[in-house]
């Protein structure tokens, strides 16, 4: 099955390149990737030409003027721009481990969205993973990211769960089966159902509101949080805005209530100056 790999970026450069690194080594091979870029300067569209020589990935540009943080809206871009019928979502800073893709495809299933999760690499380690760390996997292997500052945690059992006991993990965990923007995949036909992302939204919760209006239309979440795994690299968050996050958070609040399933401000809402990838 073909997938569209929708991830956003925004002057990123240096962790951008090492998540394209991560998709050039995908045991799952047939995808393209979509980057809507949210704004960032010539460096990046650099990188990404770049890549395309150094790499057979087919990687598709998507460009939106730096007008204030509009992630909702190059994400509706880059789903009309999508030329498969499954989308996989993440983030410019979030490197896949080889198997990534091919889980999504497995666990792919009508009526359903999946819903992974990222393993949060402190700085010191985000900044030591080089392209070769990360074309061998080594990026991926425990004792490696604990030699490398990753320090102690439950957490680090999805970096070293089995097959089988992902499965169980999977089914047992008590984290909640959430959107995730970072690792998540859907139909795109669903996410045209619901039209797309809410252009209203900052930065704070907009993919666990696209989630509940998924859900709100009978699409199930299933969870491949301990097999389909990312790396995220860290960075800071100057965008980051608590009255933004609780503005989200109620607005996603009164949607579950009302059971609301559309947008107002989405994908049909976009105005014809969408920029076609290059």
């Amino acid at each position: 099955m073909k997938v569209s790999v929708i991830m956003t970026t925004y002057n990123s450069p240096r962790w951008l390149e090492k998540v394209l690194w991560g998709y050039s080594v995908q045991t799952h091979t047939d995808f393209e990737i979509i980057i809507g870029d949210d704004g960032s300067t010539s460096e990046t569209a650099e990188l990404i030409e770049r890549m395309r020589r150094e790499t057979s990935l087919t990687i598709r540009h998507l460009w939106q003027e730096d007008n204030g943080f509009r992630k909702c809206r190059i994400l509706n871009k880059a789903i009309l721009a999508a030329s498969s019928d499954y989308l996989v979502f993440t983030d410019g800073d979030c490197i896949p481990r080889n198997d990534f893709l091919a889980v999504h495809v497995q666990e792919a299933a009508p009526a359903t969205f999946l819903s992974g999760g990222y393993h949060k690499l402190p700085m010191s380690t985000s900044e030591a993973i080089t392209r070769d760390d990360i074309l061998s996997g080594r990026c991926f292997d425990l004792h490696w990211l604990k030699a490398h500052g990753l320090k102690a945690s439950y957490k680090n059992s999805k970096l070293t769960a089995s097959y089988g006991k992902a499965r169980i993990l999977n089914r047992i965990t008590p984290t909640n089966c959430n959107f995730k923007g970072s690792n998540a995949s859907a139909w795109r036909d669903d996410m045209l159902r619901v039209n797309g992302f809410d252009e209203r939204m900052a930065w704070g919760g907009l993919d666990r509101e696209v989630g509940v209006r998924l859900e709100n239309a009978g699409i199930r979440p299933k969870h491949v949080r301990y097999n389909a795994i990312v790396i995220h690299l860290d960075h800071k968050r100057g965008y980051k805005n608590p009255e933004m996050v609780e503005e989200n958070k109620a607005l996603r609040i009164s949607r579950q209530k009302a059971g609301t399933i559309r947008t107002d401000q989405g994908i049909e809402q976009l105005s014809e100056d969408a920029v076609e990838p290059d």
